[in-house]
């Protein structure tokens, strides 16, 4: 399982003592330095079955700056996940990726559900 996170946000933080209070294996990414590409983000999201705004930080400081919720409603799939790996504090964070399932944002039900 990999698991991107912003080692200074406090619910990476959180999410990621649940996991090792869980004994949960993971291969930690720290998302602002390890960005996923394009073809990566298209693939989880495809996997995922998620709405692809799930993927963005909308509470994100660069999300506000671009005024990303006026102009990702006029935007193509592929012009969002391109903008999507430009930068990785836009990504929903924590960003988990297991063998069949992709988790955005620290939500403990449904953690306990697909890590546990």
């Amino acid at each position: 399982m990999k698991v991107y996170c912003y080692p200074k946000c406090s619910t990476c933080k959180k999410a990621l003592a649940w996991l090792d209070e869980n004994g949960a294996e993971y291969e930690l990414f720290d998302i602002k330095t390890q960005n996923p590409d394009s073809q990566q983000i298209r693939s989880w999201y495809e996997m995922s079955g998620l709405p692809l705004k799930k993927f963005f930080n909308t509470s994100g400081i660069i999300y506000r700056e671009m005024e990303l919720s006026k102009k990702l409603p006029n935007m193509s799939e592929e012009e969002q996940i391109i903008l999507l790996a430009s930068d990785g504090m836009l990504v929903k964070r924590p960003l988990v990726i297991g063998a069949d399932f992709v988790l955005t944002g620290f939500k403990e039900a449904e953690w306990t559900e697909k890590v546990l």
